[in-house]
Formats: C-alpha cells, sequence, structure tokens
C-alpha cells in the first residue's frame, strides 16, 4: 500500500516510517516541516531505500498536500504531525492551535479534495487515519476509572484541547462529507529516538550528565505507558484494517507513577553503568513545583484494538524501560548534538523540499 504519513520525522512518526517500510511492498512518503523535534537522523537506517520518499512541508499548506497525494497515489494517510508538549503549550499555545487544529483543518480539506477524484477500488480503499492522545478525556481518580472509546471529552491543556479539536474536526469531515477515516488515542510513548525534553529520555540523560532528576510536586501522577514500536504495529493495523469512522485506544496496560518510572530508570542505570562516586542514580530526584492542570491520573482501555484488530503490546514495562535505556545508553550519536545545541539547522538524509 503506499502511505503518506505526516510528522514522520518525529517520534512516533518516525516509528510508524521504520515499520512501514519495513515491507518493501509499502512505500511511504515521509511528510515533515522539520520543527525542533523533527530529526531525520531517526530515519537514517532507511534514508535510501527504493519505498521512501521524504517530502519537507507543513501541515497547514493545502496545495503542497494535496498535489503530494495526488503524485504518490496515496491508499492511506496516517495524520500524525502534531505540537505535543503539554509545558510547551501551556508557556506558548498558539503554535498548537496552528498545527494541530488549523493543520488538521488543511489536511482533511486536502485529503476531501483527493478522495472526491478516486474512483473503483482505489475510493473504496482509501482512508484518512488521525492519531490523538489519551490527554483529549482529562484525568482519572488515583483510584478507579479506565478511558474507553466511549470516554467524554475533557481536556486540560492548552495541547490536549488542541488535539480534542482536532479530533471533532475529523469525525465532522466523516459525518459531513462521509471522508471515511479512522481515529486512535494512545498512552504516554517511550522507546528509541525519542526527543529528549520529554520524561524518559530526559531523565536519562540527565542522569547520565549527573544531573538533577526532576518530578512535578510528589511524582505522584501516574500514565499508562506505551512502547513505541509497539505502537507502531497498532496504528498500521487500525490504518489497514479499522472500520470506517471508527476510534481505537491504544495502550500499554502498564500503569506506573513519575516517581516509579524514574525509580526505574535509575535502577537500570545503577545495573549497566553505576555513578563513578558508587552511589545511587535516585538520589538525584529532585521535587520540582507541579505544573498547572497537571492530570492526576491516565489509564487507557485497549480491548477493542486487541479483539478487532488482534493487537497485542509485545514489551512489558520492565523489558521495555530496560531496552529504552539500552538504546540511550549505546546511540549518543544521536542524541549528543541535540543536547549539545548543535541540532537545529542540521538535517541529514535525501529531503525534497516542498
Amino acid at each position: 500500500m503506499r502511505f503518506f504519513v505526516t510528522g514522520g520525522a518525529g517520534f512516533i512518526g518516525s516509528a510508524v516510517v521504520r515499520h512501514l517500510v519495513a515491507d518493501p511492498a509499502n512505500h511511504v512518503v515521509n511528510y515533515d516541516k522539520l520543527t525542533y523535534a523533527g530529526n531525520l537522523e531517526s530515519l537514517r537506517q532507511i534514508a535510501n531505500r527504493p519505498n521512501y520518499r521524504f517530502v519537507q512541508g507543513d501541515v497547514c499548506d493545502q496545495q503542497t498536500i494535496l498535489d503530494v497525494l495526488k503524485a504518490e497515489d496515496i491508499d492511506i494517510v496516517m495524520h500524525l504531525a502534531a505540537e505535543s508538549h503539554v509545558d510547551r503549550s501551556i508557556d506558548g499555545p498558539e503554535a498548537f492551535i496552528e498545527t494541530n487544529i488549523i493543520g488538521t483543518f488543511r489536511m482533511l480539506n486536502a485529503a476531501r479534495a483527493y478522495y472526491t477524484g478516486l474512483t473503483g477500488d482505489k475510493r473504496a480503499g482509501f482512508r484518512f487515519h488521525h492519531i490523538s492522545t489519551d490527554e483529549v478525556f482529562g484525568d482519572l481518580p488515583f483510584d478507579s476509572g479506565i478511558f474507553t472509546e466511549e470516554t467524554p471529552y475533557a481536556p486540560s491543556s492548552p495541547y490536549s484541547a488542541s488535539k480534542a479539536a482536532s479530533d471533532h474536526l475529523v469525525r465532522a469531515w466523516h459525518e459531513t462529507y462521509k471522508l471515511p477515516v479512522v481515529l486512535s488515542n494512545c498512552s504516554n510513548n517511550y522507546g528509541p529516538f525519542h526527543f529528549p525534553e520529554k520524561l524518559i529520555p530526559l531523565v536519562i540523560l540527565n542522569a547520565l550528565d549527573e544531573k538533577p532528576l526532576p518530578i512535578y510536586g510528589k511524582g505522584e501522577n501516574v500514565r499508562d505507558w506505551l512502547h513505541v514500536e509497539d505502537h507502531a504495529a497498532a496504528l498500521h493495523l487500525v490504518a489497514t484494517k479499522g472500520a470506517n469512522g471508527e476510534s481505537y485506544n491504544i495502550g500499554g496496560r502498564a500503569e506506573r507513577t513519575n516517581l516509579d518510572v524514574v525509580k526505574a530508570i535509575c535502577a537500570a542505570l545503577d545495573a549497566r553503568r553505576p555513578r563513578k562516586n558508587g552511589a545511587p542514580y535516585a538520589d538525584l530526584i529532585t521535587y520540582v513545583t507541579d505544573r498547572p492542570g497537571h492530570d492526576r491520573r491516565y489509564a487507557i482501555d485497549p480491548q477493542k484494538a486487541e479483539r478487532d484488530l488482534g493487537w497485542q503490546a509485545k514489551h512489558t514495562f520492565e523489558t521495555g524501560i530496560r531496552a529504552t535505556v539500552d538504546w540511550y545508553l549505546a546511540n549518543d550519536w544521536w542524541w549528543k548534538p541535540i543536547r549539545e545545541g548543535k541540532y537545529a539547522g542540521e538535517r541529514l538524509g535525501a529531503a525534497v523540499k516542498a
């Protein structure tokens, strides 16, 4: 099949692209603006594959998107491009409104124009897959509840509000214009090539640098953790086998407090690269002022995806976090330029600027 993946140089997007390109029967077009979190180095291993093409472009550029969809004869659009960091959304929400809402609106318009021109099997097989987050559901009590596909939306940050708005737009385009769509909402991802501002890579790399390991409040907030490679496999199934108009929750069945996550990372590092002074890495844990609107707990029910699509997470949290720590220890070629501030403007790969 022929896939058009937006945000394919980002953390989850690059995992999806690597997963799809591994099958030579697929053709994958990676469409990414290359903002601060887009890194073509994450795709170094597949950059020269004959079934892969990179196009640099903005999801707000409706005409270019339509031109690429037509030129590449696309079967499935997988829309992952998004501003995704809650703290950044609190400090500067405008970029989140622009990319996550206006960008999705333009993506839908381009997809609709493309779909209108399709006929036969090509038209019957087309899908627009919108990838979202569990944060649109708000939060849960510490001791009860779980997010399902029927959970009402209750976003609490500019980021989650912008993603909720984009979800509603996708459903509206399906109902009003009969655009064939599928949606998915995922829990917190982790794994290789994760941008170092996020919790797990930040803690790993701060520990290696003997810097404080920051934890909001008392570290009691709970998240469900999903390995990014498990998520990529799930998204492939949603895009190709999901029922038209349906939504699927993707989770790792791995709820942990933030403090538990940090302690697990510290234990893995203690075993793999002990500190020179012999002290445990957990001594570096530092509690910082909680951020505004910090959701208490996310917990996602993946039963529908497991039952209807045959998907199953392969990683437990314990195996996944150890593998993630090992990856960061072995791949400083990827993260050191980011940490050292040499990243902006230095892009590798066969780029075609739209």
